[in-house]
């Protein structure tokens, strides 16, 4: 249920509180948390936390919160924040050079973090493209006393070879070996154009500026410097040296935990203890050492009260009969757990009253896959639409249930956690048109409040994997989806040598390879067998047919959205049979050419959102059309 207030601007961490903010660089508006001690006293030094770019920052969003909760708790107050046109800041033109605006919006960063907190020096904390952003800051700005660096970007013409040998991995579906490092290595980067990287995108003149970056020819950033490089591949020892040779104070560590943070999907990715074990004991040494430590109190200040009473960004009309403002605010509202979420609100003159609420995807916080909702919520706050785009209990900025371990995907308390979204929307805002929408574990939990009765008129499903969740179970059980889409992959893997190869050196798994094909039959008789039942009317238990009968009759309008191969086609065939076929307009799927998982892809990640919007404003408008297994080509 909701608590007596529904808003806070401030969120209880222990001995921080974290406070959603927004604030200028340019012309541009950032969002970012503010972490600020609430026990003992703070620091002169205050800390910027400069995120890495794109599919990094994901995985990083739990691990870079824990740093800036590290951090505010020895006394040192923490601004963690997204770059223009990253998360959930403002939109920037799509040609400029992000790395001039990015480096840019570290420098007002600064100027903020000094405005709401009142510390004098700063110390910038950068990961990846990050630390490479941080140090350029740092040059720049005489307020800049010390750096910490994680597995810093050094050379950027090394960093797009990288990113392209990922991306080059990625499209040949394995590690990369010999011939694929050969390959990627004869790329030479081009900047005739932009790039996208795993859903994320550079401009040409980004990826142009980045091939002329080396941090190697620049004057030392800072007198003090502390460099970790992960114990996977450590690349940083010699530019820590070469610091050292200008007179500045260098520690170099390196420790484990990169690859958990960074490259580790987020229902998987692990915070990495170590470093900041790491950082808060050079941290200590250093404020002790510059006499630092403490000499603020923690008194609330009044430079930082000035603009936090209207804590919103507007945002303007694509088109001059547009320009009235949307605004965007963060809110809070509670289960057993303080959720978080940003809400889009339409024109001020809006009067009808329409709500999408967008759920996380795995373990990705509120912004969604490859930024998706954040793209989606603008886009349909302009067509009259309120937009939360929010965090389940123990994902993304909300907090845990009590008891509950992060990175919980199928919690079965999600539900209360969409309850109280709805109630809030229909508290602030008097809405009590729903739509809920989701990828993956999103699209699961808005199909089980559907089925659960929560107050809802339609659910936007894209690439659910599952269509029931057994409590108890993990993400690394056997998953219906493997049952489903296994069977091929291993036909054409008995097809290769390379696949007898492993089969004979003993790196199969036979068990589990007889375990998929045991599933699939028993799925397939099984799937028979509902249907039989449905025939004559027997309602057998965790019947997917049954359940979207009964939506139908209810009025909720199901759309489904799939990328081409995805298991949930064939998996919804299997356990809804012939009921999809025979609601009509009520239930709707669509596939679409091209895509994968979380639609990486911007054609297709375009033509997702063109489907989504054109049923979510048609929605008034149901006619005698059955687009039912509707093929897009993207």
């Amino acid at each position: 249920m909701i608590g007596d207030r529904q808003d806070w601007s401030k969120k209880a961490l222990g001995s921080t509180a974290a406070e959603p903010i927004y604030f200028d660089s340019g012309d541009n508006k950032l969002f970012g948390w503010l972490h600020r001690p609430i026990v003992g006293p703070i620091t002169d030094v205050g800390l910027i936390i400069c995120k890495p770019f794109g599919y990094e920052a994901m995985c990083s969003h739990a691990s870079l919160r824990a740093f800036a909760d590290a951090a505010a708790e020895l006394g040192v107050p923490a601004l963690r924040f997204d770059y223009s046109g990253t998360g959930d800041s403002s939109d920037i033109d799509p040609q400029v050079d992000q790395l001039q605006v990015w480096t840019k919006d570290v420098l007002a960063a600064i100027t903020e973090l000094q405005r709401r907190s009142r510390v004098g020096r700063v110390c910038l904390f950068g990961v990846r493209l990050g630390a490479l952003l941080a140090s350029r800051a740092a040059v720049q700005s005489k307020c800049v006393v010390a750096l910490i660096l994680i597995a810093p970007v050094i050379s950027g013409r090394r960093y797009l070879r990288e990113l392209r040998m990922t991306q080059l991995a990625a499209q040949l579906g394995k590690d990369p070996g010999d011939s694929a490092k050969k390959r990627a290595g004869e790329i030479i980067p081009t900047t005739a154009q932009a790039s996208e990287f795993s859903g994320y995108s550079l401009s040409a003149s980004t990826l142009a500026a980045l091939v002329d970056v080396d941090l190697a020819t620049l004057p030392a950033p800072a007198s003090a410097v502390l460099i970790i490089d992960g114990d996977n591949h450590p690349a940083s020892r010699g530019w820590s040296e070469s610091l050292i040779a200008q007179q500045t104070q260098v520690q170099y560590l390196v420790l484990p935990g990169l690859v958990g943070m960074l490259i580790t999907a987020p229902h998987f990715a692990q915070v990495p203890r170590e470093m900041i074990a790491a950082m808060n004991d050079w941290l200590r040494r250093f404020l002790e050492s510059e006499g630092s430590w403490p000499s603020i109190t923690n008194e609330s200040p009044s430079c930082g009260e000035q603009a936090d009473t209207l804590n919103i960004m507007r945002l303007p009309g694509n088109t001059e009969a547009q320009a009235a403002m949307l605004t965007e605010r963060p809110v809070f509202f509670v289960t057993d757990a303080l959720l978080f979420g940003i809400v889009t609100e339409p024109r001020v003159d809006e009067m009808r009253r329409r709500a999408v609420i967008l759920l996380n995807p795995g373990a990705d916080y509120h912004i969604g896959a490859n930024r998706m909702h954040v793209s989606l919520a603008r886009r349909w706050a302009r067509n009259g639409y309120y937009v939360m785009r929010m965090d389940l209990a123990g994902l993304g900025d909300s907090s845990n249930r009590p008891g509950q371990p992060d990175n919980e995907v199928f919690s079965p308390a999600a539900l209360d956690d969409v309850r109280a979204a709805i109630e809030f929307l229909n508290g602030r805002y008097g809405i009590s048109d729903i739509t809920l929408g989701g990828l993956c574990s999103g699209a699961y939990h808005a199909l089980r409040a559907a089925v659960a009765a929560l107050p809802v008129h339609r659910i936007l499903l894209v690439n659910p994997e599952n269509y029931f969740w057994q409590e108890g179970m993990t993400l690394a059980d056997l998953q219906l989806a493997d049952v489903v889409r296994n069977p091929s992959v291993y036909m054409k893997r008995v097809q290769s040598a390379a696949g007898w190869i492993r089969l004979l050196s003993g790196n199969v798994n036979v068990w589990r390879v007889i375990k998929v094909y045991v599933n699939r039959l028993w799925l397939a008789l099984e799937s028979v067998l509902r249907d039989l039942a449905r025939l004559v009317h027997i309602h057998l238990p965790k019947d997917l047919g049954w359940e979207l009968r009964d939506l139908a009759a209810r009025g909720v309008r199901v759309i489904f959205i799939f990328a081409r191969g995805e298991p949930g086609i064939d998996l919804l065939k299997l356990q809804a049979g012939s009921t999809v076929k025979r609601l009509r307009d009520h239930c709707v799927v669509h596939v679409i050419d091209n895509g994968d998982h979380t639609f990486t892809r911007g054609d297709s990640r375009a033509a997702l959102e063109v489907i989504l919007s054109d049923e979510l404003f048609s929605l008034n408008r149901w006619g005698p059309r059955s687009r039912r297994f509707e093929s897009r080509q993207s």
